[in-house]
C-alpha cells in the first residue's frame, strides 16, 4: 500500500497586504488643547508622558501621527475610542 504524498508549499518571504498592520491616525483638529491630546494618548494607550507628548506635536506640526496599529478589529476600536474622547481619528490599512 502506498503512502499518500504530502504537498509542500514553498516558504516566501513576500509580505503581502493581509500581512500588513491597520494603522490608527490621529488628525490635527483647532479644538482640543495639546495637554488635552497627550492626556488622551496617555490614558488611552499607556504611553509615558514623553512618548504621548512627542505623538501630539507630530499631531500638531505635521497635522497628524500614527498612535496605534494591529488587527482591523483592535484599531477599529482605537478609533472608536478617540471619538468618544473628541478626537479626529481614521484608520488605514497599507497596501
Amino acid at each position: 500500500m502506498a503512502t499518500p504524498l504530502e504537498r509542500v508549499e514553498p516558504v516566501t518571504t513576500e509580505v503581502t497586504a493581509e500581512d500588513k498592520p491597520w494603522q490608527t491616525i490621529v488628525w490635527n483638529d483647532p479644538v482640543n488643547l495639546m495637554s488635552y491630546v497627550t492626556y488622551v494618548f496617555q490614558k488611552l494607550f499607556g504611553y509615558s508622558r514623553e512618548q504621548a507628548t512627542k505623538l501630539m506635536l507630530d499631531v500638531h506640526h505635521k497635522g497628524r501621527a500614527i498612535v496605534s496599529s494591529g488587527s482591523k478589529e483592535k484599531v477599529e476600536g482605537d478609533v472608536a475610542k478617540l471619538h468618544a474622547a473628541g478626537l479626529w481619528a481614521t484608520m488605514q490599512h497599507e497596501s
